[in-house]
């Protein structure tokens, strides 16, 4: 409850903030030494957020559906591809993790190229993994691929740092019964662990819908919502609130996707103390 009442204070600070400085910011920008540092405040470029949701509720085209709905099937498109990218980028990073903590030549030899992996910039990414659309994996698939490169880098590190938090005693008092490393494993360092992992869960949900968006505008797939963001784009010098539309959308579907992480975490976390997670 408390989240959600955090997250609602947050959406309408966000909203303050956007009227009042539509309000009192300059419609053509401030510019500060020939650079502009805050964007214009004229209507192109900022439309109330009445406006905003009133395009909503008004047709796409004349005589055509509701912008609201063409927005909502193409976010349940983006979402189906995200949940497959999360899902296979959280389970690659449980395995690395899980890898980088059995073997130590492993956590040293590998982690680099993992934290490396991070660097190489998506937009050049993309059009590589693009090219196995068609001859190795169907187009949505290739985005669920460049989903999962995203997802899987918070997991990796969030879970390797979770298992191994257990104290120098408790691996101590699993050695003297005799425990193998799989007990271990299952009944002390993963439990110790589901702090760290949910947190990076939730970072890695939203890596995903980023990915997944990122990965629809760079291989053109059709029918999500990072296509709708380039159509609607084309339109934004006569209508500015339509492309709003779409970006409210996919930012929505972020939020959806946190969202269900923390849902999944209240049962097994409810009474176990919550440590904040830092990631590389």
């Amino acid at each position: 409850m408390r989240r959600a009442l955090s997250a609602l204070a947050g959406l309408v600070v966000a909203a303050l903030v956007w009227e009042g400085y539509k309000a009192a910011g300059n419609p053509e920008g401030t510019v500060v030494f020939g650079v502009r540092v805050l964007p214009r405040a004229d209507d192109l470029s900022m439309p109330h957020l009445a406006t905003i949701v009133q395009r909503l509720a008004d047709p796409e085209m004349t005589g055509g559906r509701p912008v609201w709905l063409v927005v909502l099937q193409a976010c349940l498109f983006t979402l189906g591809i995200t949940v497959a990218g999360f899902l296979a980028g959280a389970l690659v990073g449980l395995a690395l993790a899980v890898g980088m903590q059995r073997f130590r030549i492993v956590e040293r030899g590998l982690l680099p190229y993992v934290i490396l992996s991070q660097t190489v910039p998506l937009v050049a990414l993309a059009p590589l993994i693009a090219g196995w659309s068609g001859s190795i994996m169907p187009a949505w698939a290739t985005v669920a691929v460049i989903a999962a490169y995203l997802a899987f880098f918070p997991v990796a590190v969030g879970m390797l740092r979770g298992l191994q938090s257990p104290g120098a005693a408790g691996v101590e008092l699993m050695r003297s019964y005799a425990a193998s490393w799989w007990r271990t494993l299952v009944t002390l360092r993963f439990p110790s662990a589901l702090p760290y992992l949910f947190p990076a869960l939730r970072l890695a949900g939203a890596a995903a819908v980023v990915g997944a968006v990122v990965g629809e505008i760079s291989t053109g797939t059709r029918g999500g919502i990072g296509r709708l963001i380039i159509e609607y784009s084309r339109e934004a010098t006569s209508d500015p609130a339509k492309v709003y539309t779409a970006m409210l959308g996919a930012a929505l579907l972020g939020l959806l996707v946190a969202a269900a992480v923390s849902l999944l975490e209240v049962p097994l976390m409810r009474h176990r103390r919550h440590v904040e997670v830092v990631t590389l």
